[in-house]
């Protein structure tokens, strides 16, 4: 195996994690909060953290590190059109997941709260779940379009 596929499978499945983790988390927390069951939610939180710690923390390391390389060994430069646009969308995506896992982790300790109390989610949860929807339509959007150039590779003047 050479260290070009090596390098390109990591990338390959880092994007995959990216995207199949983000789509799992967003379905999962969407489908607990509207079935309102205060502890489900609690715990379908508890797992989506830990899940975005896991899964999502581990390809987003790897995502830029596997790039560069992979840069480096074909012989393309940072700067081209391309790659330059999957970086700043990559930045942007950053942008909205960093938030996101701070509201996640705010929104598990409200539900896990209320569930232990018997009582319902506080109006808190309610507003920060608004905003975690809000925040992952550009997310997801810019991982597309990641996707997208990174199989496209079209021609882009910057």
């Amino acid at each position: 195996m050479t260290t070009y596929f090596m390098l390109k499978w990591l990338h390959v499945i880092g994007a995959a994690v990216l995207l199949g983790t983000g789509a799992g988390i967003a379905f999962f927390m969407l489908m607990a909060h509207r079935g309102g069951d205060v502890r489900v939610i609690a715990a379908v939180a508890r797992i989506v953290v830990r899940a975005d710690y896991l899964f999502t923390a581990a390809a987003v390391v790897a995502q830029p590190v596997t790039g560069i390389l992979l840069a480096r060994i074909t012989g393309y430069s940072l700067t081209e059109g391309w790659i330059l646009a999957s970086i700043l969308l990559y930045l942007v995506t950053g942008a909205f997941w960093l938030p996101v896992v701070w509201m996640q982790s705010r929104m598990r300790d409200l539900a896990a709260a209320a569930a232990e109390a018997g009582a319902a989610l506080p109006d808190e949860y309610h507003r920060l779940f608004r905003l975690w929807f809000a925040f992952g339509f550009p997310a997801f959007t810019a991982v597309l379009a990641i996707f997208w150039l990174m199989i496209a590779r079209p021609e882009i003047s910057m």
